[in-house]
């Protein structure tokens, strides 16, 4: 979606602000002992209390307002009845639909403090995506983004997922245009101002492939390495984006 409406992006705006605060209860409620089928019902608790519909359910086949993943899930986690533990990386992915407008970001906490390997995998995680939001500007392209998201994670030692991309999003989930998270400067789809679009990144202690679980939907690292996930919102803007998911205060630890 392009926004060149005053109305289409205060709706937007209103929709962010309320998915963020949203996740941000949610991940408040991250602690030892809690499952993540108790989250994903906090997430809709709350959806329901602001009057917004959660995005996800929207997708064909799936009944659950998040996606949480938690350890070697990358993505598309099933929140499951199992009490998390101390140490556990869970990434909760969420979005909702609010006057029409679709908001989708995620953020991965530790349950309590992390050892030192997840400490350093989840800073990279945050960096990886969280260095290239200045790159979002018009005149840029997508790979440019992609080649900053993949260049942190190898430089770290770690992967990213191929086959899982940002995207452009907004009276839809999903739109173009796609962003991957790997790519060569100055490839892709240029950026234009006012693209609403969706940066995201799995970067992965493991090699980079994943297996779907038996529930459908949850890709789990190949070799059973760990994972984290950030996404962020963004209009892209001349000079600078703007920020629609501004988690970056946000600390990693629940």
């Amino acid at each position: 979606m392009v926004i060149n409406k005053a109305k289409d992006e205060k709706i937007l705006r209103e929709a962010c602000t309320i998915s963020v605060d949203i996740l941000k209860h949610v991940g408040e409620s991250i602690r030892e002992g809690i499952t993540a089928l108790e989250l994903d019902n906090i997430a809709g608790n709350l959806c329901r209390k602001y009057h917004v519909k959660p995005a996800f359910k929207r997708v064909r086949g799936y009944n659950f307002n998040t996606c949480i993943s938690v350890n070697d899930v990358a993505v598309h986690g099933i929140p499951k009845d199992i009490p998390l533990i101390k140490g556990d990386l869970v990434s909760i992915d969420f979005g909702i639909i609010h006057k029409g407008m679709y908001t989708d970001h995620c953020w991965t906490w530790s349950v309590g403090k992390p050892a030192e390997n997840n400490a350093k995998l989840l800073l990279t995680g945050r960096q990886a995506v969280e260095n290239c939001i200045p790159l979002a500007v018009t005149g840029n392209y997508t790979g440019d983004l992609g080649h900053e998201m993949e260049r942190i994670a190898k430089d770290r030692g770690y992967n990213i997922l191929k086959m899982f991309v940002g995207h452009g999003i907004g009276k839809t989930l999903h739109d173009s245009p796609d962003i991957p998270a790997y790519g060569s400067k100055g490839s892709g789809t240029r950026l234009i101002t006012g693209m609403v679009i969706c940066i995201e990144c799995q970067v992965v202690n493991d090699n980079g492939r994943v297996v779907i679980d038996d529930d459908g939907w949850s890709a789990k690292t190949a070799n059973g390495g760990n994972s984290v996930m950030f996404e962020y919102m963004l209009i892209v803007d001349n000079e600078k984006p703007i920020i629609l998911t501004d988690t970056r205060s946000w600390d990693t630890l629940a």
